[in-house]
C-alpha cells in the first residue's frame, strides 16, 4: 500500500470516526444551488484537487448542506436512526469488497443476511421456509413482490387453462403508499383503489367487492402495515381471511410500520401478517440500520425466483445450481450486501434492545399526543397507532405552517415540515429515534404559540 493510500485511508477513517462518535452533530440544512456553485464548483477536472482538499470540501461545504437524518429532532417524512455499530460496519462492507448477488461469490455475507431475514420471518409468523433478499428500499421491494405476484397469477391461469385478462389489477386501499401506484405504472397494470373510511384502515369487507369485480385479473391485494402519513395499520386479519374463499396473493407493505411487531404492546395490530405471501420492512427506518435497506420476504421464495432469475450464458454457472443467490429474488442483479450492517448490530446487541427502542418510540408518541390534546390551540388529528403523531394549529393556513417550518430549520431547532390530509394542512412528528425526548418535542410545540 502506498503512502498516499495510507494517508487517504487515515483521513477518511478519522473523519468517519469523529462523525460517528460525536453526540452533537448539527441538524444542518440545504444550501441554494447558487451557494453550492460558488462554494463547491471546480472539484472535477483533469488534475485532481487531492484527498485532503476533497475531504475538506465535503466536511465543510457538502455535508453541512445535507440535513442529518439521524438527528433526534429530524421528525419529518420517516427518519433514520442507525446504531453506531451498524454505521461502523457499513464501512466494513465497503472495505471488504463483498459482492452480495450470488452464493458463489459471497456465501458468508449471504448467510449472515439470511440469518436476519429468518429472524424477521419468525417475528412476522411466516413459515421457516420463508426467505428473500435485501433490496434498496420499499419502492423496489414492493415492485419486486408485485412482479412475482403477477408471474404467479399468470402461471395459475395457464395451468387452469384460463385466458389472461386484458389488464392486470392490483387492489389496495386509499392510504396505500405512493410506491404501489409507481410499481403499477412500471408494470403497466391497473390499480383498484378501495375506500378506507374515517378510520383510514383497509378492511376485508371493502376488499371483497373488488375481488369479485376483477376476478382473475387481480394479481395481489396490498395491505399497509403502518401508513407513512399516519402510521395506520390496515385490518390485515380481515383481509387475510378472504383467502379462505378467494385465491389471491396478499402483499403486506410494512416499510415503516412492520418493525413494530417486535414491540409487545403493538404486536396485536398486525394479526394476519402470518398469512402474507410477501412482505417488506425497511430496516433503515425503524430497525436502526443505515440507508439503504429493505427486507423483502416471500412466503414461498420459489415464486420470487421464478419471476426474477436472469438468464444469460455468462450466468450459467449460477443459474444451473440450487444455490441461494439473492439476485434471483428481486429486480436487480448487481447488489451490495446491504443487510450486513443490520446483521452486525442485531448480533451485537440482541433483539431485546431493539424491542425496547421501538417500544420507547411508541410510548413517546402516546405522551406527546396527550400533550397536544392538553394544549389550547392545538388539535390532534387522530390518536397514533404507532409512532406518527399528526396535529393542527388552530387558525393556521399553509403559509403559516411553511413559515414556521422554515424558522425551525433556520434556527437549527428541528426539521418538521407541513403535511396534509383530505385537503387540510397539518404537521406531524415521525418518531423513530431513541434519542428523541419528550422535552425536545414540547419545545417544538412551544414555538407554535
Amino acid at each position: 500500500m502506498s503512502d498516499e493510500t495510507a494517508q487517504i485511508a487515515d483521513m477518511v477513517l478519522d473523519y468517519a470516526r469523529r462523525r460517528m462518535m460525536s453526540t452533537d452533530n448539527p441538524l444542518d440544512k440545504p444550501f441554494s444551488p447558487a451557494e453550492l456553485t460558488r462554494l463547491a464548483s471546480g472539484s472535477i477536472g483533469e488534475e485532481g484537487i487531492g484527498a485532503r482538499r476533497a475531504l475538506a470540501l465535503f466536511e465543510n461545504v457538502l455535508a453541512p448542506s445535507c440535513i442529518t437524518t439521524d438527528h433526534p429532532q429530524y421528525l419529518s417524512f420517516i427518519p433514520s436512526a442507525p446504531t453506531k455499530a451498524a454505521t461502523a460496519f457499513d464501512l466494513v462492507v465497503s472495505a471488504t469488497a463483498v459482492y452480495g448477488g450470488s452464493w458463489l461469490e459471497g456465501s458468508g455475507a449471504v448467510f449472515a443476511e439470511n440469518e436476519v431475514l429468518r429472524f424477521l420471518a419468525r417475528e412476522f409468523g411466516l413459515p421457516e421456509s420463508a426467505g428473500g433478499v435485501f433490496v434498496q428500499g420499499g419502492t423496489i421491494g414492493n415492485l419486486s413482490a408485485l412482479v412475482a405476484a403477477r408471474e404467479h397469477r399468470a402461471r395459475q391461469l395457464e395451468a387452469a387453462g384460463r385466458p389472461r385478462p386484458a389488464r392486470w389489477v392490483i387492489v389496495c386501499g386509499a392510504e396505500a403508499h405512493s410506491s404501489i401506484v409507481s410499481a403499477a405504472r412500471v408494470m403497466d397494470v391497473d390499480v383498484a383503489v378501495v375506500p378506507v373510511g374515517d378510520s383510514g384502515m383497509l378492511r376485508g369487507d371493502a376488499v371483497e367487492p373488488a375481488l369479485l369485480e376483477h376476478g382473475d385479473a387481480v394479481i395481489a391485494v396490498v395491505a399497509t402495515a403502518g401508513s407513512t402519513n399516519f402510521g395506520i395499520v390496515d385490518d390485515i386479519a380481515s383481509i387475510a381471511a378472504l383467502k379462505d374463499a378467494h385465491d389471491f396473493w396478499l402483499h403486506v407493505d410494512g416499510a415503516y410500520g412492520l418493525a413494530a411487531m417486535l414491540a409487545p404492546s403493538a404486536r396485536h395490530r398486525f394479526a394476519g401478517v402470518e398469512r402474507a405471501d410477501s412482505a417488506i420492512v425497511d430496516p433503515h427506518k425503524w430497525l436502526f440500520a443505515p440507508f439503504d435497506a429493505c427486507a423483502l420476504l416471500y412466503r414461498d421464495p420459489h415464486h420470487g425466483r421464478l419471476a426474477h432469475t436472469q438468464h444469460a450464458e455468462y450466468l450459467d454457472t449460477l443459474t444451473e445450481t440450487a444455490d441461494w443467490n439473492p439476485s434471483d429474488y428481486a429486480v436487480q442483479l448487481t447488489r451490495r450486501s446491504r443487510g450486513l450492517p443490520m446483521w452486525f448490530s442485531l448480533a451485537t446487541f440482541g433483539a431485546s434492545v431493539y424491542r425496547e427502542a421501538i417500544e420507547a418510540s411508541i410510548e413517546l408518541a402516546r405522551r406527546i399526543a396527550d400533550e397536544i390534546e392538553r394544549r389550547p390551540g392545538l388539535r390532534l388529528v387522530r390518536q397514533p397507532q404507532l409512532s406518527v403523531v399528526v396535529f393542527e394549529r388552530d387558525g393556521w393556513e399553509a403559509a403559516d405552517y411553511a413559515a414556521w417550518s422554515d424558522r425551525l430549520l433556520d434556527n437549527q431547532h428541528a426539521f418538521v415540515v407541513p403535511s396534509s390530509h383530505t385537503g387540510r394542512v397539518n404537521t406531524r412528528f415521525a418518531i423513530v429515534n431513541p434519542r428523541t425526548t419528550f422535552e425536545q418535542l414540547t419545545a417544538i410545540l412551544d414555538t407554535m404559540d
